[in-house]
């Protein structure tokens, strides 16, 4: 009688009998690369085995530990912003139709998500006012990465140049990508009043050597870049091209980049029907003009639609597949594959749903929360919310110089009191002192906003 697999080395036997195949005598043999002197000469310390219902009691109460915003106020944003998501977006995303899908990203992909992520892209080019929008990427931080390379295999140049304030993991992201291309990142620093791009820094680094400008609007703080236009003209006179990376909620109230002259469009689609998940999956949205020296540099994959040719009946093809896998790896633009195309679908629905008057409702709602929250954070005493003087949407910043705390400690002091503060930026930006970042969104109610300004007016006050 067979015992075991005969594909699985479960038994002594089948990995006797494959160490013989491969003519080695044990399983060591196969780590000879590895030099002796740092090889674990013991068993590992592991835990004794426990049964299939121990392991259950076991992540239960390691998972009980956690207290995620859903059971808890919560303040922190940064990239990862709460929102309402309507129990019909997820409930057809997961639809077996969409979840099985695994690899969308093959010629052969159905008919329905091929329709699918046509209109994914047609609402995220009329949401950033321009002509083409790819079938998404991982992340913001990728997106950024790839509209780095992108702008410097269209100009040839070899300079890319970011705001100072910007997300140290979108930077880190970046910094990553350009390594092997070999292109250098400059930083353009800010008006310490406002927050905003140092426009005076931006035209004194602009050269021919200059790829592409990115800036943020809304920026990584919070703040909102009021001079859009003129960072726009300067890029392009230096015959550099413009990125602005975007939360595309606020959308609904801004005007969209393609309007001031943005040539590409990155951002994050998380707070579109996308759930807060620690890590991911997220959604990197990227949109460019309509150009096709542009378009064919685009990475990713753009989804088309067309009729059959005979009794011309609608079809959705993907008619743009630029990665490894389709194409020469020469002239290929990215390794984009597998890139979330569920979270794609989500936002599709949640789009679809919310149309253009509910999407401004969602970021009226966000605004004026902060709004709200500012002010009232701002007239403790201590407290300084913003720390910059200029307009903001969602998120903003909260200095406590003025008391005898850190940021640390009062995050810790709300955390007793079941309140999630906000992200402290002291390592990032030192020279912003105790400062915090925070976020509102539609969740937050009044009543949310009071509690966390009677409970750091408590906190700071037994301080004095």
């Amino acid at each position: 009688m067979r015992v075991g697999h005969p594909y699985i080395p479960n038994t002594r036997e089948i990995r006797e009998q494959m160490l013989r195949e491969m003519g080695i005598a044990s399983i060591d043999d196969l780590f000879a690369d590895i030099p002796e002197k740092i090889r674990l000469k013991r068993a590992l310390k592991l835990p004794r085995a426990m049964s299939e219902l121990e392991v259950k009691r076991h992540m239960k109460a390691m998972l009980a530990k956690n207290k995620p915003f859903t059971q808890m106020l919560s303040f922190i944003g940064g990239g990862a912003w709460p929102h309402d998501i309507p129990s019909h977006v997820q409930a057809l995303a997961r639809r077996s139709e969409f979840v099985t899908s695994y690899t969308p990203y093959q010629p052969e992909a159905s008919q329905g998500m091929l329709q699918t992520l046509f209109e994914y892209q047609s609402m995220i080019a009329e949401l950033v006012g321009l002509d083409v929008a790819n079938a998404s990427m991982y992340d913001w931080a990728s997106a950024l990465g790839e509209a780095a390379l992108t702008c410097a295999r269209i100009t040839r140049r070899k300079r890319f140049l970011i705001p100072k304030l910007i997300s140290p993991e979108r930077r880190v992201t970046l910094q990553t990508y350009v390594v092997g291309p070999g292109l250098e990142v400059a930083e353009i620093g800010y008006d310490r009043k406002t927050g905003r791009l140092d426009l005076s820094q931006l035209r004194a680094q602009l050269g021919q050597d200059v790829a592409g400008v990115y800036v943020e609007n809304p920026s990584y703080l919070g703040f909102l870049e009021t001079q859009v236009e003129e960072m726009s003209d300067a890029a392009h006179k230096a015959g550099a091209l413009f990125v602005v990376g975007v939360n595309p909620i606020s959308l609904g109230l801004l005007k969209a980049p393609g309007d001031y002259g943005a040539d590409i469009v990155v951002g994050e689609g998380q707070p579109l029907g996308n759930p807060v998940s620690f890590g991911g999956p997220y959604l990197g949205i990227f949109a460019c003009r309509g150009e096709m020296k542009l378009v064919r540099q685009m990475p990713g994959r753009l989804i088309g639609m067309t009729t059959t040719l005979e009794g011309g009946k609608r079809g959705y093809c993907m008619v743009l597949a630029t990665r490894e896998q389709h194409i020469r790896h020469e002239r290929a633009t990215s390794n984009i594959c597998t890139n979330n195309a569920l979270c794609a679908v989500s936002a599709a629905i949640y789009l679809a749903s919310l149309g253009p008057q509910g999407l401004r409702g969602v970021a009226e709602r966000c605004a004026a929360n902060a709004s709200y929250a500012m002010k009232k954070l701002n007239a403790i005493h201590g407290l300084k919310a913003p720390i910059f003087d200029a307009p903001h949407f969602n998120e903003f910043t909260l200095n406590c110089d003025g008391t005898r705390m850190s940021i640390e400690k009062l995050n810790s002091k709300l955390l007793e009191r079941g309140i999630q503060g906000g992200i402290s930026l002291r390592r990032e930006f030192p020279e912003l002192g105790e400062t915090a970042l925070l976020c509102t969104t539609e969740l937050h109610s009044r009543e949310d906003i009071d509690r966390l300004a009677e409970e750091l007016e408590e906190i700071v006050g037994g301080q004095r």
